[in-house]
């Protein structure tokens, strides 16, 4: 196997050709996963090269930087995309009791799904505005910087074999239709109604190193800080605060917190569990 070739003996050799692939990327293409995880980014390269039978870093880092249809191969190796509708039931369900009636006092109001992927949990979101009567007071902004999983999540298509996980975290979210009531079927896969969309703006943006997207009422951005490195998720967070209004909501996955960023007192708790902030008015 290639990954034979960084064994624990030349483990700083692999580390260093890492740092050096991350710069030239960030040079060649302007993505920027320098302070990404190191064991995250590890992983995937060695992944990549096994399937490519790349015998080291150095000579990935030569393939990426001369071809461009290669590194965005690569580029998807890096993008983070592991989702699925109603992902974390218990999280729609506190989204239902704890933030929607906030979101019912304003006349209009803007979210930002930020990290949205192939947008599983875009629609999820939409669907539970929609049996909350919110779907017509809002715009929402859904975002990532890969821009080959925005187009399927604009598509709204997906593998009906999924379809039966999905059903069953809406349920337990709390859904009061039947998950089958907002697609139809075909040919082996599930169609998404485009109401469901019409009120979602999918757009590239990149949290590394754009700035500040809208001013918005609520953020969603889960499973996607677990991914950075303690400055990066510093520097998010406060990307996040600058983007929200005013007691503004600011929603994380499970297994994130802000609770020791040096950010985190500029967010008080509404659900510890469930990792939903809202913004301190200071």
């Amino acid at each position: 196997m290639v990954q034979s070739a960084y064994n624990a003996s030349n483990a700083d050799l692999l580390n260093i050709e890492l740092q050096l692939l991350l710069e030239a990327v960030f040079l060649r293409y302007g993505y920027d996963f320098r302070n990404y995880s190191k064991a995250h980014i590890k992983r995937r390269v060695l992944h990549r090269l096994s399937i490519s039978a790349i015998s080291s870093v150095s000579l990935l880092q030569d393939k990426i930087l001369r071809d461009r249809v290669f590194f965005n191969e690569f580029l998807d190796d890096l993008s983070i995309n592991v989702t699925e509708m109603f992902r974390d039931p218990e999280f729609y369900k506190s989204l239902r009791e704890n933030i929607i009636p906030k979101l019912r006092t304003y006349a209009y109001f803007k979210i930002w799904h930020a990290g949205c992927s192939t947008g599983e949990e875009v629609y999820s979101l939409a669907i539970l505005l929609k049996e909350e009567g919110l779907l017509d007071r809002c715009q929402v902004y859904a975002t990532d910087f890969n821009r080959k999983v925005l187009e399927i999540a604009k598509e709204g298509v997906y593998q009906k074999k999924e379809i039966e996980i999905y059903e069953k975290n809406y349920q337990l979210s709390g859904g009061i239709n039947k998950l089958s009531d907002y697609y139809k079927s075909r040919y082996g896969s599930v169609i998404f109604d485009k109401e469901l969309s019409c009120k979602v703006v999918f757009a590239d943006h990149n949290l590394v190193t754009d700035k500040v997207f809208a001013d918005v009422n609520l953020i969603l951005c889960r499973n996607v800080l677990i991914y950075f490195e303690k400055n990066l998720q510093d520097n998010v967070i406060a990307l996040f605060y600058e983007s929200l209004i005013p007691s503004g909501i600011l929603c994380l996955g499970t297994k994130e917190s802000i609770k020791f960023s040096q950010h985190g007192l500029l967010f008080e708790s509404v659900d510890d569990y469930q990792k939903i902030y809202k913004k301190r008015i200071v």
